[in-house]
């Protein structure tokens, strides 16, 4: 059974830069030996997850890196993709993008930002994650 859990940001830490939740998320995933792919909205923003993924906790390590800069990609704990790369599917997706995310996994998560622009396309996407018969989890961060 998929499922699809919506992080809806709202402590000031994740408001002021909602990667770092992202950050958060994709540690728990590689403590858990999960292979995780993340989806992000642009080239930029996967940048600065590939160097915010080095520096948010020094205790931390996850390795990492971006889809198409290295061919063996599928080692890595957490494949970062920007739009226009076509990654290898992995049982976790954290999606940062506006659709729902595309491919073949057991287990997606919407991270939402604060502001109310993001939650017309959250409910659109709630609504086709459920058509498809995702299980549907809703957390406040």
């Amino acid at each position: 059974m998929s499922r699809a859990d919506f992080y809806l940001i709202a402590k000031p830490r994740f408001r002021e830069n909602p990667l770092l939740l992202v950050c958060e998320l994709a540690r728990k995933a590689h403590e858990a030996g999960q292979p995780t792919l993340i989806l992000a909205r642009d080239a930029a923003q996967a940048e600065a997850l590939d160097d915010l993924l080095w520096a948010f906790d020094e205790n931390a390590y996850i390795p990492h890196q971006i889809a198409g800069a290295d061919e063996d990609e599928d080692e890595a704990a957490v494949l970062i993709a920007a739009p226009g790369h076509d990654p290898p599917s992995r049982s976790l997706v954290i999606n940062l993008r506006d659709g729902i995310a595309p491919g073949d996994y057991q287990r997606v998560l919407e991270v939402v930002p604060a502001d109310e622009s993001a939650r017309g396309p959250l409910r659109q996407r709630w609504r086709e994650y459920q058509a498809r018969g995702f299980v549907l989890n809703k957390y406040d961060m």
